[in-house]
């Protein structure tokens, strides 16, 4: 019978792929879900044969010269990949895997959630009726947002998941442009009707909403930053359901307090999972929206994470490419 693989799951997944994993590989649970420490990280990879980490666990240089020599694969239940050193990895004939493509739908329906809750106070609204005391009523002054139908929404990455907003904002009525490295084809730029800008600062002049939708890479860490925050016009939003880092967050806390921009709805941070206070406080004074990481956060999404890390475990050792290999190449 042929050996299977030692591997190591660092938090809690859906019952269901955790029940594959035991049936088809020699696998340690995180039954009670709690972070593993960088000790703990250290300790499983010197034991592991397959590390099966999440955007949680940082895998830096440090952590992958002491693993062990058994470490074979980091198949990583995560869409993004910036928390791990592949290059290091890659150095130490270390395979990373991750899990693209299945969050695209729903990480742009909690962008577009955000893109409606935060010009349109949602959060306000709802908070007003949760609150100990009593509503005077409809009146035609309070409560007054902005209308979204007719704004221009800058899209910041136009891959899979930039591509499926623009496609939810586009029935609302709202005008697509955006910023991306290079050019999308001609089909989808007319499918999508959308204005691409070759020069990310003049986009931002000129947008309502700003939507952050790449991936977090060296070249993109504070790519907006206080510089480009300022470009914005005050009555001008930002989205981010990408990554805290993008964003220079110290500087956008400060344009908003002072009313460089009128305010933003952020699903990640730059210090997760520690929040600002500053951030807490525009929250309770109604300008930001903050939600705590959870745009990818649907049953289907994490069971469909889970079966493509169960591939591109099996896909290894069955002597095969994973599918879903990283390569520095792609950072």
């Amino acid at each position: 019978m042929k050996k299977r693989p030692h591997v190591v799951v660092t938090r809690r997944l859906p019952d269901a792929i955790e029940t594959r994993m035991r049936e088809l590989f020699e696998t340690e649970l995180n039954i009670d879900d709690v972070p593993m420490s960088p000790d703990a990280l250290a300790a499983a990879m010197q034991r592991a044969e397959v590390l099966v980490p999440t955007v949680t666990d940082r895998i830096d240089a440090a952590l992958i010269a002491a693993a062990g020599p058994q470490l074979k694969l980091i198949a990583s239940f995560s869409n993004g990949f910036d928390h791990i050193d592949v290059e290091a990895a890659l150095k130490r004939g270390i395979a990373v895997t991750n899990t693209p493509g299945v969050l695209t739908e729903d990480t742009a329906d909690m962008t577009m959630a955000l893109i409606l809750a935060v010009p349109r106070r949602l959060v306000e609204g709802a908070r007003v009726l949760s609150a100990d005391r009593d509503w005077a009523g409809w009146t035609p002054t309070w409560m007054l947002g902005r209308r979204v139908t007719g704004k221009r929404l800058g899209i910041v990455g136009m891959g899979r998941i930039g591509q499926a907003v623009a496609r939810r904002a586009r029935a609302f009525g709202v005008s697509i442009h955006y910023h991306n490295r290079h050019r999308v084809a001609p089909q989808v730029e007319e499918a999508l009707e959308a204005t691409w800008w070759d020069s990310l600062d003049q986009m931002l002049a000129r947008m309502d909403i700003i939507s952050i939708n790449c991936p977090r890479t060296p070249g993109t860490y504070h790519l907006l930053s206080e510089r480009r925050l300022k470009l914005m016009r005050p009555e001008a939003y930002l989205v981010n359901t990408a990554r805290g880092e993008i964003v220079d967050e110290a500087a956008l806390i400060k344009l908003i307090a002072s009313g460089a921009i009128a305010g933003a709805g952020l699903d990640v941070y730059e210090n997760e999972p520690m929040i600002n206070p500053k951030l807490l406080r525009l929250a309770e004074a109604g300008k930001v929206v903050l939600l705590p990481h959870m745009g990818s956060a649907t049953i289907e999404g994490r069971i469909e994470m889970g079966e493509k890390v169960l591939i591109n475990i099996r896909a290894f050792f069955d002597g095969h490419k994973p599918p879903d290999r990283v390569l520095p190449s792609m950072l």
